[in-house]
């Protein structure tokens, strides 16, 4: 493939794509909670509809999915009663499940890997509580870490078993090769092929244990488009692909990425349904800048940027679901309402939107998009909330360019104010020594050490009163 990120966007080439697909409504089985309404951005904006939900349906199974997957990987956490650490929040996540069921999601997406290992056990107890035809629930085979034992025939068959056991089923209906793309066609016939575990997990979708087999795409292209030779040439079906979608990625799409508008492109030509994750590009087209947020307030004052970004996702008909991490009840309420049902982007909301990607392409952000592959840090430095931090601060337009800006005392507050609270002094930038195990680990290929001493100069000059 040759320069697949070079085309030039092509409004045709989305436009053509858009469309609600089979939706469908449906009315749950489960009651909802009183207090039923949205507020993700501090205020109602009515009821959470219970009954309109939109459904995609796969045309490899039938399944009839919520387009709103339940996206696993940040599950609420509290302090042990004992104090000795962390553990899962249950009841909140019970309670989130139920809430997500009860508003038409059926569609959650797990990994052994996430919320530091226990995403599965803890997803498993929370649906457990219902029917099994329900929800679907996806999860990966994520030998993609660095322990040589996990890629073993034997290791990598124990990791599955061990997500049924954690999961509490005896079957599994989207079960996904795990980041396909990261260390290249090298890791692809380490990980799937040279060990006999591919040949393993059809035989396991023969005998029903998986319902639908696919991967999720995360870096060389090489591997995604070997993937979709090895289905060309009668060697595999694959049931999905999950791949990063969103209205930056279409075209401009950053570090071990591939420009979705090529992804998605590419799986519409084999029929193969799409999940996507990343619509909010790690929550940053959430925090859009003033400029870019009010550019959509003009075309829809009542809607916030992340909706604008879910109907972006969620738009093309061949999207099965699209993936949202929701550990707050108001951002589960307010992704219900927006896909409650689909109202699709039109044409001059993708021009907007173009402009959006214009402004958003200019700006200082550092493309993090909190994934956590760079973690645990050795010397303890909180990557993601560092980099959170900073981008929220360019977001709000506080980004000070000189000690002589104006409100410059109001703007030094809030920066130094706030990496207090959200990062603690000891995992601030200031503790990275340069070391650059983080680099490898990175999807954006961020040159995570040169970022964190720019942001620590930065903090320093803000703390010292620096003219700069």
């Amino acid at each position: 493939m040759k320069d697949k990120k070079k085309k030039e966007i092509s409004r045709r080439n989305f436009l053509k794509t858009l469309g609600v697909g089979s939706a469908a409504t449906a009315a749950t089985l489960y009651g909802c909670k009183p207090d039923n309404t949205a507020s993700a951005e501090g205020g109602s904006v009515g009821e959470v509809p219970t009954d309109k939900m939109t459904y995609r349906i796969n045309p490899n199974t039938g399944d009839k999915v919520s387009l709103l997957g339940y996206g696993c990987m940040r599950w609420p956490l509290r302090q042990k009663p004992d104090g000795s650490g962390e553990e899962i929040d249950q009841e909140a996540v019970n309670e989130l499940v139920d809430y997500a069921i009860a508003h038409g999601v059926n569609y959650f997406d797990v990994a052994p890997t996430y919320v530091r290992g226990w995403s599965e056990a803890a997803t498993g107890i929370a649906l457990k509580r219902h029917p099994r035809d329900a929800f679907f629930i996806a999860t990966k085979l994520s030998t993609h870490r660095e322990d040589p034992g996990l890629r073993t025939f034997q290791g990598s068959v124990a990791l599955y078993r061990k997500s049924m056991e954690n999961l509490q089923v005896d079957y599994i209906d989207y079960y996904l090769l795990h980041a396909i793309g990261l260390g290249g066609m090298e890791a692809v016939m380490e990980r799937f092929y040279d060990n006999g575990m591919l040949d393993f997990l059809v035989k396991e979708r023969e005998a029903g244990r998986i319902r639908n087999l696919g991967w999720s795409f995360h870096g060389d292209i090489e591997a995604f488009d070997f993937l979709l030779s090895q289905q060309d040439e009668g060697k595999i079906h694959w049931d999905f692909v999950q791949i990063q979608l969103n209205y930056i990625d279409w075209m401009h799409a950053s570090g071990w990425n591939t420009n979705a508008e090529y992804l998605l492109g590419e799986l519409e030509k084999r029929n193969i349904p799409a999940v996507i994750m990343e619509p909010l590009l790690g929550g940053r087209l959430s925090r859009l800048s003033t400029q870019a947020l009010t550019l959509l307030k003009e075309m829809r004052p009542e809607e916030s940027a992340a909706s604008w970004a879910f109907r972006y996702a969620g738009t093309p008909e061949s999207v099965l679901t699209v993936l949202s991490g929701m550990v707050y009840i108001e951002h589960l309420q307010e992704n219900i309402r927006t896909y409650s049902p689909l109202d699709p982007v039109n044409e001059a909301e993708y021009q907007a939107l173009e402009k959006v990607t214009e402004i958003m392409m200019n700006d200082e952000y550092v493309q993090c998009t909190e994934c956590e592959y760079c973690m645990p840090c050795p010397y303890g430095v909180d990557i993601p909330g560092v980099f959170g931090h900073y981008n929220r601060i360019i977001s709000a337009g506080k980004r000070l360019k000189s000690s002589h800006d104006e409100k410059y005392k109001e703007a030094r507050r809030a920066f130094l104010v706030g990496y207090d609270r959200t990062v603690p002094r000891l995992r601030q930038a200031n503790h990275c020594i340069g070391c650059e195990i983080c680099k490898p680990h990175c999807p954006q290929t961020i040159d995570i050490p040169n970022e964190m001493r720019r942001i620590d100069l930065y903090t320093e000059q803000l703390k010292q009163k620096l003219n700069f």
